[in-house]
């Protein structure tokens, strides 16, 4: 009787890029449900998002996900993005949380920005929601490769009393071993996807037959061009002097507020195309895509500061 050589043993039992990512965030998800109290799920209804609910799925099948999704909104949604959480929700039986920007206007806890956009309002919004639910752990679908402030935080990302982050003050992760000891108004915010890519997101997609929002395959759109980024006309994003309406064939490869996130010129109307065009791009999706990102080289660093995702 022959026995294969260690190498063809080896060979055998080797993941794919994708099982192994998946395996990795399937162990977060679980480890979290075992170790903290209070977990939440933060949902925008992005691609990101929409894999980790996913994943969420397969970590606790059969039972249901152990833990409700909370989505802040901003009021500035993209109609598509909407029908597709509500969608969701009804399909898997999870409980929503939402969290009301327009709300917390009307109730003077925070103020309507002068340029109307609402973005940056999200963060203190989400700190109440996520102190009101007495949450010890929120999911995030943030992964490294989207912005050099991502790029530092750990899967399990250490966040003090007040909800803020200090990228000097993170906790070792040798060997997978995730910490996630906190005190009383602490709590972690977690990253299943840190080790992805948006490639390995579309992949990844296309091999779990996923559904997505429309927007994000090609489609014709009435847009305008503001400093180099295309913008849908919309209620919350109209164009200004000298800015001219035109219709375009565009796709958006992030999902943020109607009026800050543009759209990308492209003809990829499926799946295959879109990893086509995705592997040939040397610029980040939100480099790309997302105005409130072009302030300056750090404001996503100093946005995570205050306690946002």
């Amino acid at each position: 009787m022959t026995h294969p050589s260690p190498e063809r043993r080896t060979s055998e039992y080797r993941l794919s890029q994708l099982d192994t990512l998946e395996a990795e965030s399937i162990h977060v998800f679980r480890e979290v449900a075992a170790e903290l109290e209070k977990p939440v799920l933060l949902f925008s209804g992005g691609k990101d998002s929409i894999v980790m609910l996913r994943l969420a799925e397969k970590a606790f099948w059969p039972a249901r996900i152990p833990f409700p999704m909370l989505h802040v909104d901003t009021g500035h949604n993209f109609p598509e993005v909407l029908e597709f959480r509500d969608r969701r929700v009804a399909e898997l039986g999870v409980q929503l949380v939402v969290a009301s920007v327009p709300d917390a206007i009307a109730a003077g806890t925070v103020h309507e920005l002068p340029d109307g956009t609402r973005n940056r309002l999200q963060t203190p919004v989400l700190l109440e929601a996520l102190e009101e639910g007495g949450y010890t752990a929120a999911f995030g679908g943030a992964r490294r490769d989207e912005d050099k402030a991502r790029a530092k935080e750990r899967v399990f990302s250490f966040r003090d009393e007040f909800g803020q982050w200090d990228p000097k003050n993170q906790r070792p992760e040798l060997w997978s071993m995730y910490n996630g000891r906190i005190h009383s108004g602490e709590s972690i915010r977690v990253f299943p996807l840190s080790n992805w890519t948006e490639l390995d997101i579309w992949q990844y997609v296309q091999r779990e037959g996923i559904d997505l929002p429309s927007i994000y395959f090609a489609h014709e759109r009435e847009v305008f061009d503001r400093a180099g980024m295309l913008y849908a006309n919309n209620e919350f994003c109209r164009p200004k002097a000298g800015e001219d309406l035109f219709t375009a064939k565009v796709r958006y490869r992030t999902v943020g507020d109607a009026s800050l996130t543009a759209a990308v010129r492209s003809e990829a109307d499926t799946l295959d195309a879109i990893i086509e065009e995705v592997s040939t791009t040397r610029i980040t999706e939100r480099g790309a895509t997302r105005g409130d990102d072009k302030f300056s080289e750090a404001a996503m660093e100093d946005r995570k500061r205050e306690g946002y995702f």
